[in-house]
């Protein structure tokens, strides 16, 4: 089988951290992004997957190689000359993608869940339809297009763009799969699937939709980022408790924690719900962690207080330092001793040696 990961450009949404590494290997729970929908892909049998991509960074390539290695699969690097939105990249990759006429994935690398590829499969294959999306409930439809259903059926009547009356809560939750003969609707230029393809798919009555079951999240801006991880955190608890943390002399769990075995807690810590500590991480004595991500190689020193934020690869937190409301230190970042950060967005290689009120990008 195959399948192919919408990976698109620079992840500007997601910067500082996609200043250092490119979104699919930023990690995500402690494992590079991508490796994520790899993975699952890789469980349901898929042997080839397209990384569409608007560059390569040779850092993407040199990992991808150790991923080949590690799931028996081959990936393939699709470059578009320019942004072919999130359509025209399955045509750019026609000759993979209709090599047999198995049926083929297509998701969005921003996404996390639980990927049910082989109930999504089983669900494409029995109503033999070209495609099936799958969908997800939101608190809010009005800000989405959100899908309606004929009546007690799966089939696609149509979608509605930020409904003003309510005609459903369920929206396109960013992984598919397709029929191989999808790619005659499409065109190796720039064209939306959500506004250029499947309106008509659903006209012809050839797509269905299938409810995602478990949590969905976007993970491409920083708020989203830690959103997501606290959804895994729980997805985690329910399926793999024993991977998370637990209290220990000195150290208080509170809720989801997720804790590398490299990194060195000190004494009086309490930390969560909802943390990510990386690997080669320092957290010194007295320090508050919740609802945030310390990553590889970073520091926090005696006392800090950090919440609601992402600290960066390498960078350091100094005692009695408050962090929150949004804050991301992207790489070798420096907080000093005793300094408030209140939602920053500090740029690779900065030192902060000055309390910051009021949320800014530190350049």
């Amino acid at each position: 089988m195959k399948a192919l990961i919408l990976v698109g450009g620079f992840g500007t949404r997601l910067r500082p951290l996609t200043f250092t590494k490119p979104k699919p290997l930023v990690e995500f729970a402690n494992r590079p992004m991508i490796l994520h929908q790899i993975e699952a892909l890789a469980k349901v049998g898929v042997t080839d997957i397209v990384l569409a991509v608007n560059y390569q960074p040779q850092t993407m390539v040199d990992a991808m190689h150790k991923v080949e290695e590690q799931y028996n699969i081959k990936i393939h690097f699709s470059i578009e000359a320019e942004p072919l939105g999130t359509a025209g990249p399955l045509a750019l990759a026609r000759d993979i993608l209709q090599k047999d006429d198995s049926p083929f994935f297509v998701l969005n690398s921003d996404v996390i869940c639980e990927f049910p590829f082989s109930e999504l499969l089983a669900f494409h294959k029995q109503h033999g339809c070209e495609g099936t999306l799958m969908t997800t409930p939101v608190d809010d439809p009005s800000k989405y297009g959100v899908i309606v259903t004929k009546a007690n059926s799966t089939q696609i009547d149509r979608f509605v763009e930020k409904p003003t009356v309510f005609v459903g809560d369920h929206i396109n939750a960013g992984i598919y799969i397709f029929n191989p003969a999808i790619l005659e609707r499409i065109q190796p230029k720039p064209m939306s699937i959500e506004k250029e393809v499947f309106p008509f798919m659903a006209k012809d009555g050839q797509l269905h939709c299938m409810p995602l079951q478990g949590f969905w999240a976007d993970v491409g801006q920083p708020k989203d980022f830690l959103t997501g991880s606290s959804l895994y955190l729980r997805s985690v608890q329910s399926h793999t408790p024993a991977d998370l943390a637990t209290s220990s002399e000195g150290i208080s769990i509170v809720g989801n924690v997720l804790v590398h075995p490299s990194a060195k807690i000190g004494a009086n810590v309490k930390i969560g719900p909802n943390v990510v500590i990386g690997p080669n991480t320092r957290i010194a004595s007295g320090v508050r962690l919740s609802n945030s991500v310390v990553m590889d190689g970073a520091s926090i020193a005696d006392n800090a207080y950090v919440k609601d934020s992402i600290i960066g690869w390498q960078s350091t937190v100094g005692r009695w330092s408050r962090l929150e409301k949004i804050t991301v230190l992207g790489e070798d970042v420096h907080v000093a001793d005793e300094i408030y950060v209140n939602g920053a967005c500090v740029l690779p290689h900065k030192s902060v040696s000055a309390n910051i009120t009021e949320p800014k990008i530190v350049m």
